[in-house]
């Protein structure tokens, strides 16, 4: 069985609530296994032994709107995905405050010209690196604050393009649930 993370986009913000008990419920109806959630903004921890990270995703999308009626785009990954990406942050994340350091997870391929017109030296010190699938964004005073996450969000707003952002101390979180039991 592989464990996943399942990243909700923006719920339990505004009138999009979804209980975190209910999505643990749902998920564990679907058949998926160990189900957990963390927090209460929109991640959960599964371990299944069907389809890949897109029909997961689908079909944790397809329940949620079925049950509260409204879309929820979803990213599902894997423990070998998260860990990659928490071991290729390119900032010192050992040094930093975790709300100074955030992973934004893509559906698809970075791509660099998507950022191109942004005038990186006009937001120093924050800066932003490009991964696989992700983005890492350094915003010192914190991500409410950061005027380089605005500049970075604008780019995305793409049909079918789904971009997700969690907090340093979510992302080494996920990683640890999504650990496979020794």
């Amino acid at each position: 069985m592989t464990t996943y993370a399942a990243l909700l986009r923006a719920v339990n913000v505004g009138s999009r609530k979804v209980p975190m008990a209910e999505l643990r419920h749902l998920l564990a109806g679907l058949g998926y296994d160990g189900v957990r959630t963390h927090l209460q903004s929109g991640q959960a921890v599964f371990a299944t032994d069907h389809g890949d990270e897109e029909s997961l995703a689908a079909e944790i999308s397809a329940v949620l709107e079925r049950r509260f009626g409204f879309f929820v785009d979803v990213l599902v990954r894997d423990h070998g995905y998260l860990k990659a990406v928490a071991d290729a942050c390119p900032f010192p994340a050992a040094d930093l405050e975790p709300r100074q350091l955030h992973v934004t997870y893509f559906s698809e391929p970075a791509d660099p010209a998507r950022y191109a017109d942004i005038d990186l030296a006009a937001h120093l010190p924050e800066e932003f690196r490009l991964g696989d699938r992700a983005l890492y964004l350094y915003a010192p005073a914190g991500l409410g604050r950061s005027k380089l996450a605005e500049a970075l969000s604008r780019p995305r707003r793409t049909k079918g393009f789904v971009a997700t952002s969690r907090n340093w101390n979510t992302v080494v979180k996920l990683v640890e649930l999504t650990t496979p039991a020794a």
